[in-house]
């Protein structure tokens, strides 16, 4: 009985140590940005003390989609609609770069004007890990609705 209280206690303990570190663990993944030769760190979005943010806000980025989206004519003629779910890189001077397409709307034409618009974005406020900004991986939906 005294055996078990002791491992129960070393286990407790153990896990009040090692619980703190984990909330410091930062998902950081590697990226080959359009070249063979260099590879840089990318923070997640969610895991940054300060996630990097559009001019403007929120608000700023929807205006910004909705001017800027142009629905390519073959979609618009067949009524194709869906949503293109992209991912890119801002990165620690504010630029928007590493434009993917995540999962498609089914068109591809679609894709490819998800893809224009984010790559014609402004410079977005940079994300921060304690007073050091680093690049940031964000993933955003653009939606196609007639």
């Amino acid at each position: 009985m005294l055996r078990q209280l002791r491992i129960g206690l070393l286990a407790f303990l153990a896990l009040t140590a090692v619980l703190p570190m984990a909330a410091q663990v930062r998902h950081v993944t590697t990226v080959n940005p359009q070249s063979k030769q260099s590879y840089m760190e990318v923070y997640e979005y969610d895991y940054v003390d300060i996630q990097p943010q559009f001019p403007g806000g929120e608000r700023g980025l929807i205006n910004f989609i909705n001017k800027t989206r142009e629905y390519p004519y073959y979609a618009y003629k067949k009524r194709i609609q869906g949503r293109v779910l992209c991912s890119f890189i801002v990165g620690t001077d504010g630029r928007v770069s590493d434009v993917r397409v995540i999962r498609g709307a089914g068109d591809e034409s679609l894709n490819r004007e998800a893809i224009r618009v984010i790559g014609e974005m402004p410079k977005w406020s940079v994300g921060k890990v304690g007073k050091q900004a680093v690049p940031v991986r964000v993933v955003l939906p653009i939606n196609f609705r007639l």
